[in-house]
């Protein structure tokens, strides 16, 4: 008979902080995958799927975005924007916003967020510093022309300023609070800002216990209390659930969505996302240096059994990397390389291929379903003559250290805003993660990185993006596209949520109330 497993929280044991006893409001369990890559809650720093979900609760920017709704661009710390010129964005911001330490939020808070030493100090981490100038590379100056009002300068025009001003990297949060921190490590741990919950206790790898920010400018919090637990393994997370331990649980497979939903107490809610999964290649790899190697390994792949089998047809093969939200920078003729063994055969006889082994690095479920995927990847290649071996590592740094055993990588792009600069640029451009590793470069694609973040023309925009797409998915692989990432949530089915359409959970009182 098998033994059913029981989930490990010891989170949930923990001595909660004192709150008054009339507060009769609940408190929120939820059980994740991960809490944090890094160890840390400041945004530019933890960038990834499980920092995406977790920031929208303390930490808010100048403008938001409609997670539950169309994704657009909505009013958040700032009432309106607009444009002074090509290369200026001018804000209003929302009056008498309160942030967690109790001050005020003023114009002097933001314009220290995006243009301090938050993200341009001397003590600030290398890595946060790089990622604030991906983000703004164009940055010049803040301004605070008049009170409750603030510009964004930029050096040169910029279209995507308001999107880039979307991402959690220039956060709003208090520059009191920031300074007044023992160390970056310890402001990391517990930032301030002016989220609907505030940070209370952070126990690395463990735990994390936000409290209701009761003087929020967007209502009342509907919980006293969200406490996430980290809980690795899928089956834990739903026998938490299930044993009433914990009311949410993040990532769960296609596989399991049967199993929560035969009980009448719980659903799954979620859909494909703003990420897409790929696999990421290392040019400078002994048999990756030619690319028609590359280019066979994307021929070899049946993306569509992926999709079926894997994901029971729960998420979507997109066009590239790039979602329709896109708008009219969206290249709707494009095409992923299509699933032909043959031709994958045929380019590795011309690259002269003898079976030599490619190293492919993978994490043991990071990612929803990531070690099924891998599995089922390495035997298409091996149909078509590629000898990829599967190395199974313990974390992200063992992942991305050099060394000729670096060829094949699991990744994901989220695409941050509605333009291929907040996601191909970002992850693939010249400041980007894949060039920043080392693994890939193309000097065209560079020089098209420049034109899509400075050109105000529209149409050379879009050509510009095609190009680019040319390049780095056909002539010259730097990443293959798997899949649309989809993320599903299992909850209690009294609790009344909306999933979004991204990774963050959105407790506020505008999408989560209890009882029937």
């Amino acid at each position: 008979m098998r033994r059913r497993q029981f989930a490990v929280l010891p989170a949930l044991a923990l001595a909660a902080p004192a709150i008054a006893q009339s507060d009769q409001r609940p408190e929120l369990r939820v059980a994740v995958q991960k809490i944090s890559n890094s160890n840390t809650l400041e945004t530019p720093r933890e960038q990834s799927n499980v920092g995406f979900r977790l920031s929208t609760l303390f930490v808010e920017g100048l403008i938001g975005t409609g997670w539950t709704t169309d994704m657009r661009a909505v009013p958040e710390l700032a009432t309106a924007w607009r444009r002074v010129d090509d290369r200026t964005v001018e804000f209003d911001l929302r009056a008498d916003v309160r942030m967690h330490d109790g001050r005020v939020m003023t114009a002097e808070d933001a314009a220290f967020s995006i243009g301090g030493a938050r993200l341009y100090g001397s003590a600030t981490p290398p890595e946060v510093v790089a990622t604030a100038r991906r983000t703004f590379p164009g940055f010049e100056r803040m301004e605070i022309p008049r009170e409750g009002v603030l510009r964004f300068v930029n050096r040169i025009p910029d279209v995507t300023l308001e999107g880039r001003l979307a991402q959690n990297v220039g956060v709003v949060v208090s520059q009191a609070a920031f300074e007044a921190a023992e160390n970056w490590l310890a402001w990391a741990r517990r930032p301030v800002g002016t989220g609907p919950y505030r940070v209370a206790e952070y126990r690395p790898d463990s735990s994390l216990t936000f409290e209701a920010h009761d003087a929020y400018w967007g209502g009342r919090p509907p919980a006293r209390r969200v406490r996430v637990v980290e809980v690795p393994e899928v089956s834990s997370r739903v026998n938490a659930l299930f044993s009433g331990e914990v009311d949410f649980i993040t990532d769960m497979p296609p596989d399991q969505i049967p199993i929560i939903e035969r009980n009448p107490r719980f659903e799954v809610l979620g859909s494909p996302i703003n990420n897409i999964r790929i696999l990421a290649f290392d040019a400078g790899h002994a048999v990756l240096r030619n690319p028609l190697v590359r280019r066979a390994l994307t021929h070899a792949i049946d993306r569509r059994a992926i999709v079926d089998s894997l994901w029971a047809g729960r998420t979507e093969m997109p066009r590239g990397l790039q979602l329709p939200f896109f708008g009219d920078m969206y290249v709707a003729d494009w095409e992923s390389p299509r699933f032909d063994v043959a031709e994958a055969r045929r380019l590795l006889r011309e690259a002269s291929y003898r079976g030599e082994p490619i190293p492919y690095r993978c994490l043991n479920n990071y990612y929803t379903g990531q070690t099924a995927t891998a599995q089922v990847l390495v035997e298409m290649w091996r149909a078509a003559g590629l000898n990829v071996q599967l190395q199974m590592m313990e974390n992200f740094s063992q992942i991305s250290e050099p060394g000729p055993t670096r060829a094949i990588r699991d990744w994901s792009v989220t695409h941050t805003f509605g333009d291929p600069v907040g996601s191909l640029v970002r992850a693939m451009g010249p400041r980007g993660e894949l060039q920043n590793q080392r693994e890939w470069t193309n000097e065209e694609f560079n020089r098209l990185s420049a034109t899509l973040e400075s050109s105000t023309d529209r149409a050379e925009r879009r050509a510009a993006h095609a190009r680019m797409l040319t390049i780095i998915e056909r002539e010259d692989p730097g990443y293959m596209v798997l899949h649309t990432a989809a993320t599903f949530i299992g909850k209690r089915r009294d609790i009344r949520w909306r999933a979004s359409q991204g990774w963050p959970l959105d407790f506020r009182a505008s999408n989560l109330s209890f009882g029937a």
